[in-house]
């Protein structure tokens, strides 16, 4: 029975209301349907009281109290059907007025405090604001021609039923106390569910905000990655064009070398004018070999430094006994200027490679009778190490582009070729080793290449 009676109750107040509708318009009109059945209660119950009451009532007492059962069933239908304005409007005039009627028909009542409930109500159920102002003035009208204006009341319902006035001013006031009581209790939950929507929608905010952070980074990272994959792409596709074309003139002349010696039984004097130039293109090959195999080497993901204490001296003396023969066949004189051990901390193999490309590019680019020198200076913290040439040296745009981005390479003295991989090869590796690398040059004049890396003893201290 109480399950029955709690989901009528529930139906009651939900007459009207739509999915489509808003949160708090819908708290409205449930507040306002409940109203309207109180008043249709509070109607039948007056009027089952004057049916059971021993006096006689005027039938103007009989209109007041028989009046909300049917202005309730009309404003429910109106509400059933959608016209809310129409069934708020019908409830904030018709209910003054049938009131007001009863006072100038010279009877007392005792429900002039039910003015002050309507023109409560219509300011807060009211939409429009032109209806507000209409439903309160009608309200106030009706109340000033029911109680302010002077009449002479042929029939006071507290003279002839007591408890029946004192009971319409009490359903009056409980009225207004639970009007105003729904109001507070509806806004006060209307507000906590907005609070809890704004949490809500604050956490989501904030869960959008880590999802977006997410995303940018990811999409940086994704772009940073296209970009190396571009360039290696690129790198990779000049590899190859260098590995099948200059890596294969050499072998060639080699094999042609080994062939014609074989088949023409060439003579000593002939095979030692043809080694020389054969010997240049295999210095050349080695050369490239060594820095493709080195470049492979630091695209590896587990490709590391390891640093160890190294004699400058001794390994400038290593390099320059190896590109001797280079030298010799272009008659340029290599000289060392080191005269006492100097120590540096750094990856043996990144040196050496920096050393043996910076001295074969000295010996590329100096002419026949030219001179390539090595040296190196102490500072506070590092050592500085340089390749100074006196050959054709280069202009300031292409000081500017052989650490560019792009590889840029141009020929030698004897139109040796290059692929521009050695020099981004040196200054990657000595930037993992904590040093730079600059370069000084004129053209006609040589160039100073120059690199610095960290001392030992400033390593130790």
């Amino acid at each position: 029975m109480g399950q029955a009676l709690l989901h009528y109750w529930d139906f009651i107040k939900s007459v009207g209301i739509t999915s489509s509708m808003e949160e708090y318009e819908k708290r409205r009109l449930s507040i306002f349907n409940q109203l309207n059945i109180f008043s249709m209660v509070a109607g039948l119950v007056l009027t089952l009281a004057g049916l059971f009451s021993k006096d006689h009532l005027p039938p103007l007492v009989w209109y007041v109290v028989c009046s909300p059962l049917a202005i309730g069933i009309i404003i429910l239908w109106l509400t059933h059907e959608q016209y809310y304005e129409a069934s708020r409007l019908v409830y904030f005039s018709v209910y003054p007025i049938v009131t007001c009627l009863v006072y100038l028909g010279k009877v007392d009542a005792g429900v002039s405090l039910f003015f002050i409930l309507y023109g409560v109500m219509a300011v807060f159920f009211l939409q429009k604001f032109t209806s507000i102002i209409f439903a309160f003035c009608w309200s106030a009208a009706c109340y000033i021609l029911a109680t302010v204006v002077p009449h002479d009341y042929y029939f006071r319902l507290a003279s002839v039923n007591y408890w029946l006035y004192v009971f319409h001013h009490i359903t009056a006031l409980g009225f207004i106390f639970y009007t105003l009581f729904l109001i507070k209790k509806e806004n006060a939950d209307y507000q906590f569910s907005l609070m809890g929507k704004s949490r809500e929608l604050h956490r989501r905010n904030l869960e959008i905000g880590k999802q977006k952070q997410e995303i940018a980074e990811k999409a940086t990272l994704l772009e940073q990655q296209t970009r190396e994959l571009t360039e290696l792409n690129q790198v990779k596709n000049k590899l190859f064009s260098v590995i099948a074309h200059d890596l294969k003139t050499p072998m060639y002349a080699l094999r042609n070398l080994f062939y014609n010696m074989q088949r023409y039984k060439l003579s000593s004097q002939e095979i030692l004018e043809m080694v020389p130039g054969i010997a240049t293109e295999m210095n050349y090959t080695t050369s490239l070999m060594e820095n493709l195999l080195q470049w492979a080497k630091t695209q590896m993901k587990h490709a590391t430094v390891n640093p160890e204490v190294l004699d400058v001296q001794r390994m400038v003396i290593e390099v320059l006994q190896l590109l001797q023969l280079q030298a010799e066949n272009k008659q340029v004189y290599l000289e060392s200027q080191l005269d006492e051990p100097i120590y540096c901390y750094a990856d043996r193999e990144m040196v050496n490679l920096v050393l043996r490309n910076l001295l074969s590019n000295a010996i590329k680019f100096t002419p026949k009778h030219g001179t390539v020198y090595v040296g190196a200076t102490e500072r506070s913290r590092q050592i500085e190490i340089f390749v100074q040439d006196t050959g054709i040296g280069m202009s300031h745009e292409n000081m500017q582009r052989i650490f560019g981005d792009n590889y840029f390479t141009t020929k030698g003295t004897n139109h040796e070729t290059g692929t521009g991989l050695g020099l981004k090869l040196c200054k990657e590796f000595l930037e993992k080793n904590g040093g730079d690398i600059t370069v000084q040059s004129e053209p006609g004049k040589g160039s100073t290449f120059s690199f610095t890396l960290p001392r030992y003893d400033n390593q130790v201290a």
